[in-house]
């Protein structure tokens, strides 16, 4: 019954899927042949799969070279496919309220088709060109948090999250997300996982990253926690690879470990309660059971990756630094998140007896290389 249950719910999924392609291929090919009527049909499909299936050939088990060129076809196509969904489903309803209120004759002329079609491209066009140069614009975003127990003295953090090293574009970005690191001049630095997308492998040159990574200029170091694609795909065998090239980095990893840093507060790192692929072995505690070991002498700041568990901390934990959620990344997307979580993005804290959480955005993208509605960002938080 389970198994049957499965079966249809990807029937389901295909089906929708494959039926949104449908619609934005023929109202693409649609207004193209107004544009352009001599287009051939059967080329403007083939290519139009080409573009659809470069996404998922993106994470195949093929060679490398393939893969990263169809990750970068198909992570920009993704994008406009998203907009152009929107754009023309709009574009049908103000047709229809048009004809409703007899602003737009019946059958509706050809230049009202062509005029609707121009919109949804052009504005398509622009949002895709925003969307990839905002995505790799870093901006910097700062709080003040007042520990319930003050510290001796100010202490400055940088959290960084969601780098995802192998994405597109990622590792040009990295070079300015350090330098941006180190502007700061942070005490501690934070990277709250998902610094790895899925596969070491898919990573141009691991040397270079290496380099960028011990670059990073803080008082007392540099810190990270696995967030759910730091384990990589299933069935890859490449973790031991990004955890080895963080090491030498001069990167402390906490796998459900803390430090005590500077005799002011206590840092956690946990292990991510979802990972997508092989953590050899490694596996999240019961957050009660482990935050029992920890020493709640000094203030207790944790990393952990994913905001949706952040439930699961009472007083004993001061602070919770997380990401994972990327604000959306790309509007509507936004919505969504706002309605999963508790906090998708900024400062939060539910009453007095609660942590305080920060959540960011991110430094880098997933699948899509753009951002629409939420910004790459660096956080500097200062403790008192």
């Amino acid at each position: 019954m389970r198994t049957a249950g499965v079966i249809v719910g990807v029937l389901v999924v295909l089906s929708v899927v494959v039926g949104v392609n449908v619609y934005v291929a023929r109202r693409l090919l649609q207004w193209s042949t107004l544009v352009f009527p001599g287009i051939n049909p059967t080329v403007f499909v083939v290519v139009y799969v080409v573009l659809a299936a470069s996404f998922l050939v993106g994470y195949a088990p093929l060679p490398v070279p393939v893969r990263r060129t169809a990750a970068w076809i198909g992570g920009h196509w993704t994008g406009v496919f998203v907009y152009l969904l929107m754009f023309f489903v709009v574009a049908e309803v103000v047709v229809a309220a048009g004809r409703l209120v007899k602003i737009v004759p019946t059958p509706v002329p050809v230049g009202v088709r062509f005029g609707a079609g121009l919109v949804v491209v052009l504005s398509v066009a622009g949002l895709a060109a925003y969307g990839v140069f905002n995505a790799h614009r870093v901006t910097h975003v700062s709080y003040d948090v007042q520990l319930d127990e003050a510290l001796p003295s100010s202490m400055t953090i940088v959290l960084v999250s969601d780098l995802h090293l192998g994405s597109v574009g990622s590792e040009r970005n990295l070079a300015r997300v350090v330098e941006e690191i180190n502007r700061l001049e942070p005490d501690l630095v934070c990277l709250a996982g998902d610094i790895f997308n899925d596969d070491y492998r898919a990573i141009r040159d691991p040397d270079a990253v290496g380099r960028s990574l011990s670059s990073i200029r803080s008082t007392y170091g540099v810190y990270a926690a696995l967030g759910n694609h730091d384990s990589g795909m299933p069935g890859a065998t490449t973790f031991d690879e990004m955890v080895d090239l963080l090491e030498r980095s001069d990167i402390r990893v906490l796998k459900d470990e803390y430090e005590t840093i500077d005799d002011r507060i206590v840092l956690v790192g946990r292990l991510d309660w979802s990972p997508i692929g092989n953590t050899n072995g490694l596996a999240r505690q019961d957050t009660a059971s482990f935050m029992s070991t920890v020493d709640t002498d000094l203030p207790v700041v944790v990393m952990d990756h994913n905001p949706a568990t952040i439930g699961q901390y009472g007083a004993e934990t001061d602070l919770i630094l997380a990401g994972h959620t990327h604000r959306g990344q790309m509007f509507p997307a936004n919505l969504i998140t706002g309605a999963m979580y508790a906090v998708d993005y900024g400062y939060y804290r539910k009453d007095a007896d609660s942590p305080q959480v920060v959540v960011t955005s991110g430094a880098g993208t997933w699948a899509i290389p753009m951002r629409i509605g939420s910004r790459s960002e660096v956080v500097s938080i200062t403790l008192h």
